[in-house]
């Protein structure tokens, strides 16, 4: 990814005397930690972690464009996590891990080294040392597949699914009761290699390729730590959180989710996605390292679109509540119009999952269209790739989607085939600071 141009008066990457002074930062001669590479990082940094954090790079000389010129690095700390309220991104590459280690101090260090590359990646910067120009005897710290690429509105967003709260690292007495699991729904077909979790990374950004890069240098840095359990490319953004755009169209050509939480909507935020310090006792309960966090449902929804493409249009639109030239509700002419509920058929999709019909119950939708080949009968794998945060699983997901999943007349052409839910701890507030801390700070 593209870094920062420096000045010539800058030493280089290969100076002796950079190399030198990097020494003596960090307590590391630059010969081992060249041959170690970033994949080892817990070893080679072990005097580091001691200080608790990772020392990075100095920025690559390239005569690449500043990411500040681009206009398209967001911002890595903050209260909440990146990628939850921001502007939905083209693309996604979302990953759920099963942690490896047994060892507690290795995954605290592996969760901060993937703090330090995350908040190089999202900056349009490489991985530790960079893709080249380290000892040829040793893997480069990246991967290099983003060399040149703007930081594209990457964003980085870690979650924490039930199983991590097992007992292996002491934190059994730190599951918040809100990160429950979900019940089986009817209908549902789930697939359980494509589900469940003990870490969940979503990376969303405008390149795919950025995207993809993410995830790959997380994977690596993990490698021998964390293994990939499941992964799933996403493109077209079904939802918006900008309140000015129109809302994207999912394969069925629908728009769906007209009244998602916008992310400059900061009282629906707070009622509807962050979890706030009443909710966990003022933040000094079990789950109180979770105050300025927020759950997630992630769902893997299956579309049958060979039999959708031979419904009629009529049929379609009952089955949506919406028409679907521009989205509006039956009797009104935009999108955004208010829907009168009872003029839509009772088992229309947007009547049974609109908050008036579930309690004022409301999700912020991040969710993405896929298709991963076929199904080997000779129809798509396509679908929804459906992500949600809320406050609260269980006033959430799980009374929306026991609605819809008992009267949606849109179960006839889809089905629920992967699922997981985590725990979004709040955002990375400063250098110090790394993705989990409060969890085992407490723990």
């Amino acid at each position: 990814m593209s870094e920062q141009t420096s000045t010539s008066e800058t030493p280089g990457k290969n100076d002796p005397a950079d190399k030198a002074n990097k020494a003596d930062k960090d307590g590391t001669t630059p010969s081992r930690r060249s041959v170690i590479g970033w994949g080892g990082a817990g070893l080679a940094l072990g005097a580091a972690a001691a200080g608790g954090a990772v020392v990075l790079a100095r920025g690559r000389e390239d005569a690449t464009a500043p990411v500040a010129d681009t206009g398209s690095a967001i911002p890595f700390h903050g209260t909440h996590q990146a990628g939850i309220a921001t502007a939905v991104q083209d693309r996604l590459h979302f990953a759920a891990f099963d942690v490896k280690t047994k060892d507690r101090e290795e995954l605290i260090q592996l969760l901060k080294d993937w703090t330090r590359a995350a908040e190089r990646m999202t900056a349009g910067h490489e991985v530790g040392e960079g893709a080249y120009g380290g000892l040829p005897e040793a893997p480069p710290d990246d991967t290099g597949e983003a060399l040149g690429l703007p930081a594209s509105r990457l964003t980085l967003t870690i979650g924490f699914g039930p199983s991590l709260f097992d007992g292996r690292f002491g934190l059994a007495g730190r599951r918040p009761a809100a990160l429950t699991d979900l019940p089986k729904f009817p209908g549902d077909n789930l697939d359980p290699a494509r589900s469940g979790g003990d870490l969940c990374v979503q990376a969303c950004a405008d390149d795919p390729q950025v995207a993809v890069h993410a995830i790959r240098n997380l994977a690596r840095i993990g490698f021998g730590k964390v293994a990939v359990r499941w992964s799933q490319l996403g493109f077209g953004k079904t939802s918006s959180t900008t309140p000015d755009a129109q809302t994207p169209r999912n394969l069925f050509g629908f728009k769906d989710g007209t009244r998602n939480i916008a992310g400059t909507e900061t009282d629906r935020l707070a009622k509807h996605v962050w979890v706030s310090g009443k909710d966990v006792q003022d933040g000094k309960g079990a789950d109180g390292w979770m105050a300025g966090g927020s759950y997630l449902v992630a769902r893997r929804i299956r579309m049958n679109i060979e039999t959708w493409d031979r419904a009629p249009l009529s049929e379609q639109e009952d089955v949506f509540g919406r028409d679907k030239k521009e989205g509006a509700a039956p009797g009104k002419a935009k999108e955004h119009d208010e829907p009168f509920l009872k003029a839509m058929k009772p088992s229309a999709h947007v009547r049974l999952a609109h908050p008036d019909s579930n309690d004022g119950a409301t999700l912020l939708r991040r969710g993405y269209s896929f298709t991963d080949g076929t199904d080997g009968l000779g129809r798509l794998d396509a679908g929804l790739f459906f992500l949600a945060y809320q406050r609260d699983v269980r006033t959430g997901f799980i009374p929306v989607q026991t609605r819809l999943a008992r009267h949606d007349a849109l179960n006839q052409y889809i089905q629920h085939v992967g699922s997981a839910v985590f725990a979004i701890p709040p955002g990375v507030r400063d250098k110090n600071d790394w993705w989990g801390r409060a969890l085992f700070a407490q723990a």
